[in-house]
């Protein structure tokens, strides 16, 4: 029998926004903390799992990297479900990414749970030359949506990365802890059927 996994708590963590934003790259990042120049597009959902250390408790990040292709959205859609926290993210160098957060926000709010914990994202911050998102605008729709807070990132140069998924954690912590019960080898499955039907654990 294998020995007991050495967690205090495991929360679930969805990464939505538009096709090339740099999902991906920064899952990758905060993973495994390297970083890939061409990942290709995620079909359907990817996942990962890393634990970190937050006020006292060792808390399991499971992460689940969605497509954002139109075609894979109904399919994604159902990842919200039982989430207890969502990373919305946009690129800072593509405004029609940033225009499309509020579709984003909506889909997240219409299958998650109340209580989920959203952070607004700008990806690729090592690329500010191009930039077409400033800080201030992105940070008052954060404000506006009453989401956690917005956080520029790069998971080229890991800016960020590592502090963006720690002050999520410590979120989730003070919010709510959820017991390890083995979940994400029940999700790794689920995903492999291609649904989420476990009940809403927020």
């Amino acid at each position: 029998m294998a020995a007991p996994i050495d967690l205090d708590v495991s929360f679930k963590v969805v990464l939505v926004g538009d096709s090339g934003v740099g999902k991906t790259a920064l899952a990758q990042r905060f993973h495994v903390g390297t970083f890939a120049e061409d990942h290709g597009s995620t079909i359907g959902v990817d996942f990962c799992m890393k634990t970190v250390q937050v006020l006292g408790k060792k808390a399991r990040l499971r992460i689940w990297d969605t497509a954002g292709q139109e075609r894979f959205r109904t399919i994604t859609q159902s990842y919200y479900r039982s989430a207890h926290a969502a990373i919305i993210s946009f690129d800072i160098t593509r405004r029609s990414s940033f225009t499309s957060v509020t579709s984003w926000l909506q889909d997240v709010r219409k299958y998650a749970c109340d209580s989920i914990i959203i952070f607004l994202v700008g990806t690729k911050a090592d690329n500010g030359v191009q930039r077409e998102v400033r800080p201030e605008e992105a940070a008052a729709f954060a404000h506006k949506h009453n989401l956690l807070g917005y956080m520029e990132t790069s998971a080229r140069d890991a800016l960020n990365v590592e502090a963006l998924f720690i002050r999520l954690a410590s979120e989730l912590v003070q919010k709510h802890q959820v017991p390890y019960l083995g979940a994400e080898m029940g999700e790794a499955e689920t995903r492999l059927g291609g649904k989420d039907k476990r009940a809403c654990s927020c």
